[in-house]
Formats: C-alpha cells, sequence, structure tokens
C-alpha cells in the first residue's frame, strides 16, 4: 500500500477510506491503485510512499543472553 498525508486545514471523512476521519498532517495508507488520485490534490495530500516501494524496517539487535 502507498502512504499519504492529509494536508488540508479541516478534519475530513474518505469514503473510500471506510468513512474514516482523517485529521489535519495525518498519514494514511491507501491502494496502490488509487495513489495518483490522491497527489494529484496537490492542495490536500502530499505524497509519502509511493506504490510499490518497500519501507525501510528499523531493525534492533537482541540483547545477548548472560550466562550466570
Amino acid at each position: 500500500m502507498a502512504r499519504v498525508r492529509y494536508i488540508g486545514s479541516e478534519p475530513v471523512t474518505v469514503p473510500e477510506l471506510g468513512d474514516r476521519r482523517i485529521e489535519p498532517d495525518e498519514i494514511v495508507e491507501v491502494p496502490d491503485e488509487r495513489f495518483d488520485g490522491y497527489v494529484c490534490q496537490a492542495q490536500t495530500w502530499e505524497p509519502i510512499e509511493e506504490p510499490g516501494a518497500k519501507s525501510a524496517a528499523k531493525k534492533t539487535a537482541a540483547k545477548p543472553q548472560k550466562e550466570d
């Protein structure tokens, strides 16, 4: 799924996302095939992660167990 940020000034309800209420500056996942439909509204939505992009997973090393 692609991700976009809502940059409008007032909360909105987006029927396509299950009538979910989206707050200003909130990042939401949208279907890859609908990404262009959001980001073409440049005054309302900002691209965050394009379709097919793999987000970098945060990796942490496990702590070694102490032997007694």
